[in-house]
């Protein structure tokens, strides 16, 4: 039965028009978190999502008032990390700050991966969404994006465009630029963006995309011609700089972004807990304005929103990965 207490803590709720039902899951982790959180990261130490999990991961620890230790398990196109993730407890202890390629690409580009995003993780929320630039040789006789195109419709087969490995975000955003503009190019991928920079740079590859931050100085140097990004709206950036949607392939967008997400059977009234810190801090202005004169877009949306994001981009890397044949390596 219900005593005088509760009845009357219940009235109290009804009266507030609190969702008694949240409240109630709410109390089921009254002290949380009592102890350091763990953040899963697909990637090696230094690399640009390690130095955006440390960002994320200081100020959720501040905002907590609990440590957050970033726990780098790179390898298996971050299947190390997502398995990880995926067998821990639901108890709001381990996050995964995951990415497109582990959400969203690997799912048709690796058939026996060991876990399901749908099933398997919940969205809490995405945090950045940083464009590529489309860059060329600048020996190449091509000053935009259409002539760009019809340079390369006019020697079919005959030019390359450089990536950082099969599966990697700068090959499927020219994956899907060949798609969107009907281009026959030979795909040159590279263990790592490094050497492939240095070869666009050199002449022996004509074109990549490329991460936009690093990208601007060798075009600001005149080493490379920036024509494009690949985001819906112009960088701040890099605003004199077009969209490929812009330049006459309308529906062209692909950024490298990374998100929250937790384990499956995490209940929801940490989910929105974890969603509302993450929140808080995208819109920081230490952070914000850090990040964006990166290049990089601050999100910060509902994890309803996420999911959305996470089973439409799905959608549209299994369609690329099929069409072209894509094999993982």
């Amino acid at each position: 039965m219900i005593n005088t207490r509760n009845r009357l803590v219940l009235a109290l709720l009804l009266a507030a028009g609190l969702p008694v039902a949240a409240a109630a899951a709410q109390s089921t982790a009254p002290h949380y978190p009592d102890r350091p959180v763990r953040l899963v990261l697909p990637f090696p130490p230094g690399g640009p999502s390690d130095i955006l999990a440390r960002l994320f991961s200081q100020k959720l620890g501040e905002s907590l008032g609990q440590q957050v230790v970033v726990d780098n398990r790179g390898g298996a196109a971050g299947a190390i990390a997502c398995e990880i993730a995926k067998r821990a407890t639901p108890d709001g202890y381990t996050l995964l700050q995951a990415t497109v390629g582990t959400l969203s690409i690997n799912p048709g580009l690796y058939p026996n991966l060991p876990y399901d995003p749908a099933r398997d993780f919940l969205p809490v929320t995405m945090l950045t969404a940083t464009p590529y630039l489309l860059v060329t040789y600048p020996g190449l006789p091509a000053r935009s994006v259409s002539e760009l195109v019809a340079f390369v419709k006019s020697k079919p087969h005959q030019l390359n465009f450089a990536s950082g490995g099969v599966g990697t975000g700068n090959h499927f955003s020219m994956e899907l630029f060949k798609l969107s503009a009907g281009l026959d190019m030979v795909h040159v991928p590279y263990k790592g963006s490094g050497q492939a920079v240095n070869d666009v740079l050199a002449g022996q590859v004509q074109m990549m995309f490329m991460n936009l931050l690093p990208a601007m100085p060798h075009v600001k140097a005149g080493r490379m011609r920036g024509l494009a990004v690949t985001s819906a709206q112009r960088s701040a950036a890099a605003p004199d700089i077009p969209t490929i949607a812009e330049s006459g392939f309308a529906g062209y967008e692909s950024t490298s972004w990374h998100g929250i997400v937790v384990p499956a059977r995490t209940p929801a009234a940490l989910v929105r807990r974890l969603h509302d810190e993450f929140a808080k801090i995208t819109r920081r202005p230490d952070v914000k304005g850090r990040l964006e004169s990166q290049g990089t877009a601050v999100i910060g949306n509902t994890p309803e929103e996420f999911a959305a994001t996470i089973k439409a981009e799905t959608v549209k890397w299994t369609k690329v990965i099929r069409t072209a044949g894509i094999k993982a390596d």
